[in-house]
């Protein structure tokens, strides 16, 4: 502390000096960056959305000291490929990870490279879900694959390491200790400081077990969807909370209570340690044994297991704000916060009980659409709101644009730096998603779209041949596919133009999703030889 106060009263007397050295003066004022990103938060679950859900006011912070983003998406719904597009700023079948199968190649640029290159320290903390050795970090501490929640392993530079406690405060405390002790005050510096949290399967820090034990939730309007309307994915998907979650993996139960088995949580309890382990008995083992007291069927066994996938959920996200909090505070307390790019968002969106799902992957609403809230004083007013049609693919250039550093022409996205400013309210007008994870876990059907502010048009392949259309004003919850409708015929023509425009602007084709399947189909039939 000291030495930063020291420094700013340096820098203070100095001005007009500094005024006469352009360079000096350049590299001081380019803007540190905080990229935030947590797993599958879904936007329904920040207070800052209006929900009201629950409460997240340090997340909520971002939003009332800068901006917030209300039509912000992915161009994938899956963990590793969104990540690959955030790197990269280039779609997935244009950046070769177009799912959690396929390898990553580290080789090809990424933004932070880009700003390591340009004199950026750059450290990554946290959850990348990316084989290999993080490429354009001068620090990295990753989890390997999906990480464990209890007592984690983390590769530091490469090297494994296991740590103990509850990793989204592990995560929090590195990033904490990196820009105290760990970056030189000097250079500006890129933080990807990356949660593991809120991914399934949704345990709490010890502190929060209880959390939400006296409220019952009431889950969305249309939990009990009988999915009539929509096509043949949707009804035959594998994500529903009461029919396709684990008593043991998801509802903590250590034995089933249907049939006395037992089930992956004891192995999976094995991890924690004596005390973990005696908190998280006192605190599932009560509420499990009245459940299975309550002999309970039908829709209240559906509420049950709604509520207690939505509270551990949630429970999860609130050591997620309190990380984001502790990180804002020593922004606050040094200074940095007036030179520092803070940004939170998460991978993709997530249901939390609409159409009775949990999970992501489609490219309808809940997990197309993904979080972003955004804070830097110097440029961002506080209270900001925007609904310009901003992907993931655009934090590439937006983060090199702040920095000064040339964007490649191969990147996809855009830089939407005048929107967040006030510049301009100009920015795309449709966004194009993909999907390739199928068959695989939760059976969601490969399917690519376009989406413009009000319309949507997805296309089902691979083992069906089917459309579905949607108007987002009239059926926010895409309830019923207008598809065949003859009264938006012109809108279908319109959105089918559309479409064929994305897809070439981006260089997507059939030819490439043939290639793609065949390379998918190819590795799990060596998998499972």
């Amino acid at each position: 502390m000291k030495r930063i106060l020291l420094l700013s009263l340096f820098l203070a007397v100095g001005a007009g000096f500094m005024a006469c050295n352009p360079e000096e003066t350049k590299e001081e004022t380019r803007p540190n960056i905080i990229f935030i990103m947590s797993d599958d938060h879904a936007y329904q679950a920040i207070s800052a959305y209006g929900h009201g859900l629950n409460e997240t006011p340090n997340i909520d912070r971002i939003a009332n000291e800068g901006a917030i983003f209300h039509r912000a998406t992915v161009t994938n719904s899956i963990c590793a490929p969104s990540r690959a597009v955030m790197l990269t700023g280039k779609h997935s079948f244009i950046n070769g990870k177009v799912d959690n199968i396929q390898p990553f190649d580290w080789n090809q640029d990424n933004f932070p490279k880009l700003l390591q290159a340009n004199g950026y320290q750059t450290a990554m903390i946290g959850k990348i879900h990316m084989d290999g050795l993080p490429q354009g970090f001068d620090f990295s501490m990753v989890l390997p694959g999906q990480g464990h929640y209890y007592n984690p392993d983390f590769l530091i530079n490469g090297e494994k390491k296991r740590i103990e406690g509850y990793c989204t405060d592990i995560i929090t405390d590195a990033a904490l200790n990196w820009l105290k002790n760990d970056r030189k005050e000097d250079e500006p510096f890129l933080l990807l400081y990356h949660q593991k949290a809120p991914h399934r399967n949704w345990k709490p820090a010890q502190k929060y077990l209880t959390l939400y034990d006296d409220v019952t939730f009431d889950p969305p309007a249309n939990f009990f969807d009988d999915y009539e309307g929509r096509g043949t994915a949707a009804k035959t998907q594998e994500m529903e909370i009461d029919g396709h979650a684990r008593w043991g993996h998801d509802f903590k139960f250590q034995f089933d209570p249907t049939n006395g088995d037992t089930t992956w949580l004891v192995n999976q309890l094995k991890r924690l340690n004596p005390e973990q382990l005696a908190d998280w008995l006192a605190a599932y083992e009560p509420k499990n044994k009245a459940m299975r007291e309550a002999n309970l069927s039908g829709k209240e066994l559906a509420l049950w297991k709604y509520n207690r996938y939505i509270k551990d959920y949630l429970r999860t996200i609130k050591s997620v704000d309190d990380g984001v909090g502790e990180l804002l505070d020593y922004l606050k307390e040094t200074g940095l916060d007036e030179n520092t790019i803070v940004v939170y968002t998460s991978d993709q969106g997530f249901y939390l009980g609409e159409h009775g799902w949990f999970d992501k992957r489609f490219m309808y609403e809940e997990s197309f659409r993904t979080p972003l809230l955004m804070k830097y004083p110097k440029e961002i007013k506080a209270g900001s709101s925007f609904d310009q049609l901003v992907q993931n693919l655009d934090f590439a250039p937006t983060f090199l644009d702040y920095a000064g550093v040339d964007i490649p022409e191969e990147i996809q996205g855009e830089s939407f730096r005048d929107v967040v400013s006030g510049k301009t309210d100009e920015f795309r007008d449709a966004v194009y998603y993909t999907y390739y994870e199928y068959p695989a876990e939760h059976m969601v059907k490969r399917h690519y779209g376009v989406s413009t502010k009000r319309y949507k048009l997805i296309h089902f392949y691979y083992d069906i041949d089917e459309w579905e259309l949607y108007d987002l004003e009239k059926d926010p919850m895409e309830m019923q596919s207008v598809y065949d409708n003859p009264a938006y015929a012109d809108v279908q023509k319109m959105m089918h133009e559309k479409l064929e425009e994305v897809r070439k602007k981006y260089g997507d084709s059939d030819e490439l999703n043939k290639h793609y399947l065949d390379a998918y189909l190819e590795h799990r039939a060596k998998r499972n030889r």
